[in-house]
């Protein structure tokens, strides 16, 4: 059948059957690194259909292929680091093997048509199964880099129009920001606890920690470089590249139009800079303070 082919029918049917044999691996290391039981099952049952799909097509190329290792090895990595549901939510956007891609190559190869229908049960399967414990707290991390980021690149603007010195910029901010992140963690452990969550504790730490890693990452420009507005040009540009990351993360883990939340977010941030920047310049002139 391999031989009987067309050359880009064969290379679709090699890449596919690749793709196929690569998810099956991915999806049964997933399978025996998740704690869920339930996730485990599911997962263990579509990598056995992504296993028949693979062989379907070493029925059509008529060669055995071998797995794409680099990517094996590094969505497991990203599992581990960025959660299950991240990655699971990804590769279902991402694969050329998807359900549309199949119907598309249904004319040359019509079962696939059920190939394409299994993939569909696959999305709406994974959507459902998914309990990652890494998305129990993403509305207490949310809380965290929102405030840190509106608040500590507008205090960082003003800072940087008010008081000349990088070092004393520095200082200032990171007095700020630790303290804000204490209160934000404090604020967040007595909300919990009063809405009767048992992980009260737990969005704490989430709360704080997201906060001060963002609050270091916006000073760390005044440890490095001397002229001011520099500083503050790369402490935006450090704050967009936040809210861009964050917001892929969440747009796919969630389903959200990235663009809309990225907008939003930046204008946000940038914003509060901006209005807080020229609040310093207003207040230095005012009250004839030159430091």
């Amino acid at each position: 059948m391999g031989d009987r082919m067309d050359p880009q029918s064969r290379k679709y049917a090699l890449s596919a059957q690749r793709s196929e044999l690569t998810e099956y691996h991915i999806y049964t290391e997933l399978a025996k690194r998740t704690g869920n039981a339930k996730n485990s099952e599911v997962l263990h049952r579509i990598a056995e259909q992504e296993k028949q799909h693979a062989d379907y097509w070493q029925t059509k190329t008529g060669v055995k292929v071998q797995p794409d290792r680099w990517r094996l090895r590094r969505t497991v990595f990203m599992a581990r680091i960025l959660g299950l549901s991240f990655v699971l939510r990804l590769m279902e956007k991402n694969e050329g093997t998807n359900a549309r891609n199949y119907s598309a190559h249904a004319d040359f190869f019509p079962e696939v048509v059920e190939f394409a229908e299994q993939e569909e049960q696959h999305e709406n399967e994974l959507l459902e199964m998914l309990e990652d414990k890494n998305m129990r707290f993403v509305g207490s991390i949310v809380l965290g880099l929102n405030d840190a980021l509106v608040e500590l690149t507008g205090a960082l603007a003003g800072f940087t129009l008010a008081l000349g010195d990088t070092q004393i910029i520095s200082l200032a901010g990171m007095v700020t920001g630790i303290s804000a992140a204490l209160s934000m963690a404090a604020s967040e452990f007595l909300s919990s606890k009063a809405e009767g969550n048992t992980k009260a504790r737990q969005a704490a730490v989430y709360t704080g920690i997201s906060y001060l890693v963002t609050v270091i990452l916006l000073i760390l420009p005044y440890f490095f470089v001397s002229n001011r507005f520099v500083a503050l040009g790369i402490v935006l540009a450090v704050a967009l590249l936040i809210i861009c990351c964050y917001n892929y993360y969440v747009s796919v883990v969630k389903d959200l139009d990235f663009k809309r939340r990225f907008l939003e977010m930046a204008a946000i941030s940038l914003g509060v800079a901006g209005f807080s920047f020229l609040l310093g310049f207003g207040l230095k002139s005012l009250l004839g303070v030159d430091i």
